[in-house]
C-alpha cells in the first residue's frame, strides 16, 4: 500500500487564496497637491456630510498624509473656512401633549 505523507490535505497549498484580478485605485492625494488649510477642494473630500473627519482607512491615505489633512481641517475650522458641524436640517423641538401622570405608570389590579 502506498501511503501519502499528507492524506488529509487535498491540494498542496490549502490555505492559499485564489488570485483575483483587481483594479488598483488611484491615490486620493497626488504628489503635486499641497495639503493646506486654504485648499478647500482637497479638504472637502476628507470630511463627511456631517462635518466629521473621515478615517484613514476610508480615505486610503498614508499616516503622514492623514495627520496633515487633520491639521489642515482643524485650521480651516478655526479660521471659519469650514464649519465645525454641518447640520443641514434644523432640529425643531416638538412638545408632546400626551404625558403620563407624574411620569410613573401604574398597573391596574383586578
Amino acid at each position: 500500500m502506498d501511503k501519502s505523507k499528507r492524506p488529509f490535505l487535498k491540494s498542496k497549498r490549502p490555505f492559499l487564496k485564489s488570485k483575483r484580478s483587481f483594479r488598483r485605485r488611484l491615490p486620493p492625494i497626488q504628489p503635486g497637491d499641497r495639503i493646506d488649510y486654504r485648499n478647500m477642494s482637497l479638504i472637502n473630500r476628507f470630511v463627511s456630510e456631517q462635518g466629521k473627519i473621515l478615517s484613514r482607512r476610508v480615505n486610503r491615505l498614508t499616516l503622514k498624509q492623514q495627520r496633515l489633512i487633520t491639521i489642515a481641517i482643524k485650521q480651516a475650522r478655526i479660521l471659519s473656512f469650514l464649519p465645525f458641524l454641518n447640520n443641514e436640517k434644523k432640529f425643531e423641538r416638538t412638545r408632546s401633549t400626551s404625558r403620563t401622570t407624574g411620569g410613573l405608570r401604574t398597573r391596574n389590579k383586578e
